[in-house]
């Protein structure tokens, strides 16, 4: 109930993929944010006041009643413990809940640092792929489609918030039209969630957003 006397502040880019992130996980909790837009390339996240709230000014951040919190993993299991009508987004069970943190700290370490090093360059320098940092993107999707065999969800039997973390990551690789088809268990839990994921418009605005970003500055 506390979640609706008041709306927590959620600082924020559409194109960052950790940020989209919170967005569906605040959907599929029925959460209301009051979105802070704050563009990173325009140096935004270091006024002051932020920087007094995040030290280390990085988005996605959410402010609740007073309480700060940054990095987008530690916030979806936040607002899942905090305001999750049960537990089936992030399960109190042991094994299962280290099944999900396994796969949150797999798209940090892993996948979603293979996009960082392999597609970042090629959206913000239009440089070409790096046929090395490609390498360790197509090693990652080899093991989320290990990870699927068999297997509708990430972790367990249902959509937990390792889904909505690795959709909004491995989604932000279409930005340069990136292929799924050699990965046929993730092309199949991608379909799969796209449709069952709320806020997954939102999400797809967002990566629309990056892609008319890439095809503007080839215009250039």
């Amino acid at each position: 109930t506390s979640a609706r006397l008041f709306i927590m502040d959620f600082y924020y880019h559409p194109g960052s993929a950790p940020c989209r992130s919170v967005i569906m996980t605040a959907k599929a909790l029925g959460l209301e944010l009051n979105m802070k837009l704050l563009n990173p390339m325009e140096g935004e996240q270091l006024q002051p006041d932020f920087v007094k709230l995040n030290p280390q000014h990085t988005i996605p951040t959410l402010v609740d009643n007073g309480f700060a919190i940054w990095e987008s993993r530690a916030i979806i299991v936040y607002l899942v413990q905090k305001y999750g009508q049960d537990d089936s987004l992030y399960p109190q069970d042991p094994e299962k809940q280290a099944v999900v943190n396994q796969r949150l700290y797999f798209d940090m370490g892993t996948l979603f640092q293979s996009f960082v090093l392999a597609i970042y360059p090629q959206i913000r320098g239009n440089q070409p792929a790096d046929p090395e940092a490609m390498k360790k993107v197509d090693t990652a999707f080899e093991f989320l489609n290990t990870f699927l065999e068999d297997q509708d969800y990430v972790a367990g039997d249902c959509l937990t918030v390792a889904d909505i973390a690795l959709l909004a990551s491995v989604s932000t690789f279409e930005v340069v039209d990136f292929d799924f088809s050699p990965y046929p268990n993730v092309a199949r839990w991608y379909e799969n969630a796209k449709e069952v994921t709320p806020g997954w418009d939102e999400n797809w605005e967002g990566v629309q957003m990056i892609k008319k970003f890439i095809a503007d500055k080839r215009q250039q």
